[in-house]
């Protein structure tokens, strides 16, 4: 008996205990199962982060992998475009050097044009067909100048013989005229 009383005792204790402490148990329960909610939530935030962070960490290499290559492209890139901008200056002297050939062969192109206008085979050949056309103009200008001469010789005999003939053309008008005005008269 002595043990149902003392279990009897333990028990109101306990109940009076509870009754006291329930509150502050069940704060302390409610606290403990937000800390292990809070707890399994930083647990599956935690692994939820590892395995982002493993997801950026795949990111992180296939973009050092890329970013290698893209430095590498861009150093290409850099050269090429050092390379197009020399090649560019490059032509630009060219083409200056290019117009002033083009200067200088017109000169050229100029000065022999004028050396062909001087050619002495040529000026000799030019030379003797001109003496060659001033023979045969000066025969023509004689012949034209005796033929001239012939026909101004000719004008002037045709000429002396027209004045004859006008004078006695008038001794023979006259007398028919004096008969003319003597049966005109009458």
């Amino acid at each position: 008996m002595l043990t149902a009383k003392n279990l009897e005792r333990v028990m109101e204790l306990e109940t009076k205990l509870r009754s006291e402490y329930q509150v502050q148990l069940d704060a302390k329960s409610a606290e403990i199962d937000a800390k292990s909610a809070e707890i399994e939530r930083f647990v599956q935030e935690k692994e939820e982060q590892k395995a982002v962070i493993k997801i950026q960490l795949e990111q992180i290499t296939t973009l050092s992998k890329e970013s290698s290559a893209n430095k590498r492209i861009e150093q290409l890139n850099r050269e090429l475009h050092q390379r197009c901008e020399n090649l560019q200056e490059e032509i630009a002297t060219q083409k200056k050097r290019l117009k002033g050939l083009q200067k200088d062969l017109a000169q050229e192109r100029e000065e022999i044009k004028t050396l062909k206008q001087f050619d002495p085979a040529k000026m000799k050949k030019n030379l003797d067909a001109g003496k060659k056309k001033l023979a045969e103009r000066t025969a023509a200008n004689d012949l034209l100048q005796k033929s001239l001469n012939k026909s101004k010789t000719e004008q002037a005999e045709l000429q002396n013989q027209v004045k004859e003939l006008e004078a006695k053309l008038a001794q023979l008008e006259t007398p028919e005229e004096a008969e003319q005005v003597e049966e005109a008269a009458a």
